[in-house]
């Protein structure tokens, strides 16, 4: 709630603090159930890690280009192709009171490159699998070195994912306090330790997440002394809690409640297009959408553009192709991956020899805003061409299922690269790829003719050649990017930074005022 913590008799000496004490209650949607910046790349720990982890390279997220700036490491330098050398920053600590060292900067990448658990086997094949060493040159260098030309050294150590944690603290949580084990990651995940502006310093998985002001970091210090996030999976009870003061700020509001909140004279609404594609995908392995043709017209018969006016007031953006203006001069802005053709649906349904039979939409009931209303538009769309469709409600992961057909997801951009969206799922080891897409020997070839070349033409002719296979082999199709809305009191000066992944949730110096 916002309220001011300390003492009257003590008001006027904070007056000329660079921070005021205030807290903040936020509720959310949904919390993860652990945390880890170097295990997770899902949505919901991407809301935290900002406010309690630094990577080596920040940058300004008020922008949506990558402007980088100094973070835990004050100057870098790519020395040849494969090799970039970093200065770290001397004095930062860590929120139990730790001082980083150089080894602290190698062990928070080497329990991924080494695959200490299967969730850091996950990121190191997606974000790091051209990293073949870090290495430590003395106490305030170190050196970082990849298997072929790396054009994106600076974009990868400014994820969330490159974020440094503790190596003594974490190898002492459990058993053997001179070795790193599996238990030790365990424990961290339920007490994790970073060295941003908040110390998270309360954690029920799933429930609650307390973040505290750190006293001792590094940079510009924490505006709020507190900030709790509540989970509030209910989207009505999530609106009444905004309305009764229960809460300052929800998140994941959908279009038809803005009237709602935004009458409220006490409340308002800030919202913006995120950085994410809400996708559907095929199962290009099941018998039913084994044919291309199949895929295709189940795509050109999807108007996005009216799904966007339905259901997001034509607030959502819908692209040409997998494709965001974030991506600079690899965008593809005349791109004609994805269209609306009914007629050529029918004519490839036809080719394709559909028989009738149905096919199955999974799809969760409330995890995606408008995920389910948006299937069932498409139900629709698809009996317009003569495809009957059965859509399966349900809240488990269907997606490495046999017998998936078609269901919903989401499509985040981790980093503004191609190969930080499109790569991470579609890419011939990505996730997406590897569940319902195995991908030929020609495709492995073009990924990496644009993920490695160092000349930015040759990655966006290679980039736009990908596209062509996908048009073509139609695995995924991109609906829209979403538009966010979050609501909140009148007194809460704050809303989605530009330069962000999706769903941060930036509390930091500068993002965020009270009144």
């Amino acid at each position: 709630m916002l309220k001011t913590l300390l003492p009257a008799l003590v008001i006027g000496t904070m007056l000329t603090s660079p921070a005021l004490a205030q807290s903040l209650t936020v509720g959310v949607q949904n919390l993860p159930a652990w945390l880890d910046p170097g295990k997770d790349f899902g949505n919901q720990g991407s809301q935290i890690y900002f406010n309690s982890f630094d990577p080596l390279i920040l940058k300004d997220y008020s922008q949506p280009g990558a402007n980088f700036v100094p973070g835990l490491a004050t100057a870098w330098e790519q020395t040849s192709p494969t090799e970039m050398v970093v200065t770290l920053r001397e004095g930062v600590k860590f929120h139990n009171g730790d001082t980083m060292t150089a080894d602290d900067v190698v062990f928070s990448f080497e329990r991924i490159l080494q695959d200490m658990t299967p969730e850091f086997a996950g990121i190191h094949r997606q974000f790091f699998d051209n990293f073949a060493s870090v290495e430590k040159v003395d106490e305030r260098t170190i050196r970082f070195t990849t298997k072929k030309p790396e054009p994106l050294f600076e974009i990868l150590l400014n994820t969330s994912e490159a974020s440094i944690v503790p190596k003594s603290h974490i190898a002492g949580l459990s058993g053997d306090p001179a070795a790193v084990e599996q238990s030790d990651f365990d424990a961290f995940m339920m007490a994790p330790v970073g060295t941003g502006p908040y110390a998270i310093s309360e954690f029920q998985p799933g429930e609650t997440l307390v973040w505290t002001r750190f006293a001792d970091h590094w940079g510009e210090p924490a505006p709020l002394e507190t900030v709790t996030l509540r989970r509030i999976p209910e989207l009505a009870t999530r609106v009444t809690a905004l309305a009764n003061g229960e809460v300052d700020l929800i998140t994941n509001v959908p279009p038809d409640q803005l009237q709602t909140i935004s009458s409220n004279p006490s409340l308002k609404v800030e919202g913006a297009v995120t950085p994410l594609f809400h996708v559907i995908f095929f199962n290009t392995e099941n018998p039913k959408l084994s044919n291309p043709k199949m895929r295709q017209a189940l795509a050109y018969a999807i108007d996005r553009n009216l799904l966007n006016e339905a259901l997001w007031g034509g607030q959502a953006k819908v692209p040409p192709a997998h494709t965001y203006e974030q991506f600079g001069e690899l965008y593809l802005p005349d791109a004609d991956t994805y269209s609306y053709d009914p007629d050529l649906a029918r004519q490839l349904l036809e080719e394709a020899g559909y028989d009738g039979s149905p096919i199955r939409f999974d799809t969760d009931p409330v995890y995606y805003t408008n995920g389910l209303l948006a299937a069932q538009a498409i139900q629709e769309m698809w009996s317009a061409v003569g495809v009957t469709t059965n859509i399966n409600v349900t809240t488990k992961w269907t997606g490495p299922d046999d017998d998936l057909e078609v269901r919903n997801w989401s499509n985040p951009m981790y980093f503004a690269d191609p190969a930080g969206s499109f790569g991470v799922m579609w890419a011939p080891k990505g996730s997406g790829s590897e569940m319902t897409w195995p991908t030929d020997e020609a495709y492995a070839q073009l990924w990496d003719t644009f993920r490695y070349s160092t000349d930015v033409a040759s990655r966006k002719q290679a980039y736009e050649q990908i596209m062509d296979v996908v048009k073509e082999q139609m695995p995924v199709l991109a609906l829209y990017q979403p538009y966010e809305s979050y609501g909140m009191r009148q007194g809460v000066t704050w809303r989605p930074q530009p330069g962000h992944i999706p769903y941060v949730l930036d509390f930091r110096a500068g993002s965020i005022s009270l009144e």
